[in-house]
C-alpha cells in the first residue's frame, strides 16, 4: 500500500511539471487567459478531455501529441477557472507573471488540500481506477459545470462550480500519477 506521504510527493512533483508549463506559457502569451470567461475555459477543458477519450477509444491518433500533455492542460486550465471564478474575466491581460503563478500555487495547493481529506476517507481507491475511468469521470464533471453555467450557477442540491474544478484537478493529477508510474514501470522492465 502507497504511503499518503509519497502520493504528497508525486502531487508535488505533478505540481513541478503542471507550473513550470504554466509559467513558461505565460511567458511567451502573458495573461491573454484573463478575458476568458468561465463558460469558455470549461469548454477548452472538454476540447482536451475529448480528445483523451477519442485517442484512448481509437487506440491511434493523427497529431504527435498524447495525453499526457491533455492532462496537463486540464490542470491548467482549471486552475485558470478558478482564478476566473474568484476575480472575474478582464477585458485585457491584468495578470503578470509572478501574480499568476502565486494564484496558481494557492489553487493548486488547495487541490491538494482537499485530494488529501478525501484521501483519508478513500483509502487512496483512486490507485486501483483506470486511466480511462478517470477521463471519463473529468468529462462528466465537465457536463455538470456546463449545466451550472447554464443555470447561472445556480444548484438546488448539489456542489457548485469551483468544487468540480478542484475535483477535475485531482482526477488529472491522478492520471498524471499513473501514466508517470506507468513510464518507470516500463523502463523498468526493459530488457538489457
Amino acid at each position: 500500500m502507497v504511503s499518503q506521504e509519497k502520493t504528497y510527493q508525486q502531487f508535488e512533483n505533478i505540481k513541478e511539471l503542471c507550473l513550470d508549463i504554466f509559467n513558461r506559457k505565460m511567458h511567451d502569451y502573458g495573461s491573454a487567459w484573463r478575458i476568458l470567461r468561465s463558460s469558455s475555459i470549461t469548454d477548452q477543458i472538454y476540447i482536451k478531455a475529448q480528445r483523451i477519450r477519442s485517442i484512448q477509444d481509437k487506440g491511434t491518433q493523427k497529431i504527435n501529441e498524447g495525453i499526457k500533455p491533455e492532462f496537463i492542460g486540464i490542470v491548467n486550465y482549471s486552475v485558470m477557472a478558478l482564478i476566473q471564478l474568484e476575480m472575474g474575466h478582464a477585458q485585457e491581460a491584468d495578470l503578470s507573471l509572478e501574480q499568476a503563478s502565486q494564484k496558481y500555487q494557492f489553487y493548486y495547493d488547495k487541490a491538494r488540500a482537499l485530494m488529501q481529506d478525501k484521501n483519508h476517507d478513500y483509502g487512496e481507491a483512486w490507485r486501483e481506477m483506470r486511466i480511462t475511468s478517470l477521463a471519463d469521470i473529468i468529462l462528466m464533471k465537465l457536463l455538470r459545470i456546463k449545466q451550472i453555467e447554464d443555470n447561472k450557477g445556480e444548484t438546488s442540491i448539489s456542489e457548485g462550480i469551483d468544487a468540480n474544478y478542484y475535483d477535475i484537478i485531482n482526477y488529472a493529477i491522478f492520471a498524471l500519477i499513473k501514466l508517470e508510474s506507468n513510464q518507470e514501470t516500463k523502463s523498468q522492465t526493459k530488457p538489457m
